[in-house]
């Protein structure tokens, strides 16, 4: 047993109870008008379909007796007709059908990456990544039958159904009551192999989802060389098979779920003809059915069994996919922590002027508050620095500041402006974070540093590395900034990579300059290199830099040492050094 497959939640259980098919019929609102014009094409098919089997009575009954030449090559032609008609037709109805449900599906996959796109980092950081992109690519996916036929095939089978089945009446109540005689058990039979789908296809979605955690943690650059390092390539494999050959178990078990009892009542609807035959020849029907009576009846209770099974399929295909829907409107209901202010603060001309008065935040999972009552002033373009042990909250401030998280208590202000009071894309324009784990996407450097700006002018994009002295870098590379960067930036070394981030954070020319942890992980030699990129961006802007190497943050006009998320010394580097306190172990 896999200890890290993931089990089933309470909020998950409600969540899957909790879906409504009112709900999923919203997803088809914008688009009354095409599904009204499908019905239409429905309704007049199966109406014109069911003219053949009258059709067919007065070929045998009528022309073929009385060797009416003129009148059977019109039924004939009539029949031709009406194959030709409905044909046509059904080609119009599966393209409007399928047009439309391309669209919902469209989306439904932009509304659910649009809706993770708002959630805080910390939802980030909770959730297993491969589960996101499961739900996004698994979920949706598996729901796209549904959605896209699911209402075309419930308006043509209940239509045909219905339509046949008083087709039938007219023809012969008595034959019909004996053909309509099983639907009641073949619907009781129908629910009961839903249910059991659904639960499968639950079952099956989660472990789907822990089958792309395994992926995705495996098969990226870092999860390959961490593997290779520590020789867990065998484990991963076994873990891998595991999880398939679970998967191979459940497909199975959706496939196979109530296949026996639908079979049997397939028997049943084959065994209705020679039912039929057998009621032609009984007393009280004897010589009140005509032999084209009896063809044109048969003839649609065969038609009706291929509607009636596939309206129940329906159902089942439907019922199954519940599980589906739950797990994406669980994201679509996750609450934003982290939103948009709905009467932002219009912010033109900003000095960079920042405060923290009072800041409290503790992460949902934490013992203690990460910064207790923290109150920090940064004027204008001067620096800050901010040191302290590992836990110590440095990083904390830095999410606070970009608004990666909202204080539980105080505020951070910039230009005297509440940040909740921004617009996220405006608060990213002013306050710029480089961080120490450097992300560059697998593309070239050229869009790595537009994906900061993308109006940006490719003078502008040199004029930005030129500041972060990585130009003459990329100009020597075989394609320049044509070349693409590998998985993860792979390509370049560590202090490359910064730079690259350092240019590309500068592109949104940031009043506020954050560098967290930048150089913690660079040699000596490349360190200086990153640390001249970094006293040329930071001139005239205001700059919070964090890190344990202090060499770096001495000539800082401010220095705040941090413990448990509090102040605890606070001053410039020779005034720290000269009291002997915490700052002064630190730099010894």
């Amino acid at each position: 047993m896999d200890s890290r497959k993931p089990t089933v939640t309470a909020a998950e259980r409600a969540q899957a109870q909790g879906v409504s098919l009112r709900r999923i019929g919203r997803l088809f609102t914008a688009h009354r008008f095409p599904l009204a014009v499908v019905t239409a094409i429905i309704v007049v098919s199966s109406v014109l379909s069911l003219a053949s089997p009258f059709l067919l009575r007065e070929v045998i009954d009528v022309a073929l007796p009385r060797a009416d030449l003129p009148l059977l090559a019109w039924l004939v032609a009539g029949m031709v007709a009406v194959a030709a008609v409905t044909s046509a037709l059904g080609v119009v109805q599966t393209w409007i059908s399928t047009t439309v449900g391309q669209r919902v599906m469209h989306r439904l996959r932009t509304d659910v990456f649009a809706h993770l796109q708002r959630q805080s980092v910390g939802f980030f950081t909770r959730t297993r990544t491969g589960e996101v992109q499961s739900r996004i690519t698994n979920d949706i996916g598996g729901m796209q039958s549904v959605v896209t036929s699911t209402a075309t095939s419930v308006a043509a089978n209940l239509t045909t159904v219905v339509a046949t089945a008083v087709a039938m009446v007219a023809l012969s109540w008595q034959l019909a009551l004996v053909s309509l005689v099983v639907l009641p058990p073949a619907i009781h039979l129908t629910r009961r192999v839903a249910g059991m789908r659904r639960r499968i296809t639950a079952e099956r979605q989660r472990e789907l989802a822990d089958l792309n955690v395994t992926v995705e943690e495996a098969l990226s650059i870092s999860g390959v060389q961490l593997s290779k390092t520590l020789g867990t390539g065998p484990a991963l494999v076994d873990r891998f098979t595991r999880s398939s050959e679970r998967l191979i178990d459940l497909e199975l078990r959706a496939e196979l779920a109530g296949r026996w009892r639908m079979a049997s009542m397939a028997v049943v609807f084959a065994a209705i003809p020679a039912v039929i035959y057998l009621s032609a020849g009984l007393p009280f029907t004897a010589g009140t059915l005509s032999i084209g009576t009896l063809v044109a009846f048969t003839g649609l209770q065969s038609g009706l069994f291929r509607p009636l099974m596939a309206l129940l399929n329906v159902g089942v295909s439907l019922t199954s996919s519940l599980a589906l829907f739950a797990r994406i409107f669980e994201y679509l209901d996750l609450p934003v922590e982290v939103a948009d202010p709905e009467h932002p603060a219009d912010v033109t001309h900003v000095r960079g002027h920042l405060r923290l008065a009072d800041v409290t935040f503790r992460y949902p999972d934490g013992a203690g508050p990460a910064v207790a009552g923290l109150s920090l002033d940064v004027p204008a373009g001067t620096s800050l620095a901010l040191v302290g042990e590992t836990g110590s909250g440095k990083s904390t401030v830095a999410g606070l500041i970009a608004r990666l998280h909202d204080p539980d208590a105080g505020r951070v202000t910039v230009d005297g402006v509440d940040v909740r009071d921004l617009r996220l894309a405006d608060l990213a324009g002013i306050v710029g974070v480089v961080s120490q784990e450097t992300y560059l996407l697998h593309t070239t450097v050229r869009e790595n540093l537009r994906y900061a700006r993308p109006d940006a002018t490719d003078a502008e994009i040199e004029a930005a590395a030129r500041a972060a002295q990585i130009h003459e870098l990329i100009t020597g590379l075989p394609e320049g900034y044509d070349t693409v960067v590998g998985s993860r930036g792979h390509r370049f070394s560590g202090g490359e990579k910064q730079r690259v981030a350092i240019a590309r954070t500068l592109l949104r020319d940031p009043r506020i300059l954050i560098l967290d942890e930048a150089t913690s992980a660079l040699d000596t030699e490349t360190e200086r290199a990153v640390q001249r990129a970094f006293d040329t961006v930071s001139r005239g802007r205001t700059t919070i830099t964090i890190a344990h190497r202090l060499s770096t943050v001495r000539h800082a006009d401010q220095i705040v040492v941090l413990d448990h998320g509090r102040v605890l010394e606070s001053g410039t580097h020779e005034s720290l050094v000269e009291v002997g306190g915490r700052y002064a172990a630190l730099a010894a």
